[in-house]
């Protein structure tokens, strides 16, 4: 993107939606959820990997709402690729009839880390590998 405005309008956006979907979910990992227990009893990771997935999801989101975004977009775009992993192996796109809506989230999160972090490509590279 050329236009710096458009290119910081376009990053938050997606920094704000990746970042509302994780720590939207939160309370259903947090609190025991069924939906979150059948989910990671089907992937063998119950009850360590729903609170190990939704604190990696918390920080990813709190990062994405600060300076430190390039992070967070790295920390949600490993997570939710193995929750995209997942349902694509053991738990199948539609969990408990939800007609593919987590999924669906999932997918959401992953194209805005990924975006995210090629829309500041520069500024990220700039950051972690200054010129010598």
């Amino acid at each position: 993107m050329k236009n710096k405005k458009s290119k910081k309008i376009v990053s938050w956006i997606l920094r704000l939606l990746a970042a509302l979907i994780m720590l939207q979910t939160l309370f259903f990992k947090f609190s025991g959820a069924e939906e979150s227990i059948y989910i990671f009893k089907q992937v063998g990771m119950e009850p360590w990997g729903r609170y190990l997935t939704g604190f990696v999801e918390l920080i990813a989101g709190v990062f994405l709402l600060t300076n430190r975004y390039e992070l967070g977009a790295l920390l949600g775009l490993g997570t939710i690729s193995g929750a995209i992993f997942f349902h694509l192996t053991k738990l199948g796109v539609e969990v408990q009839g939800d007609g593919g809506y987590l999924f669906m989230l999932a997918i959401v999160v992953f194209v805005s880390c990924t975006t995210i972090l090629l829309v500041n490509f520069s500024e990220i590279k700039t950051k972690y590998l200054p010129n010598k």
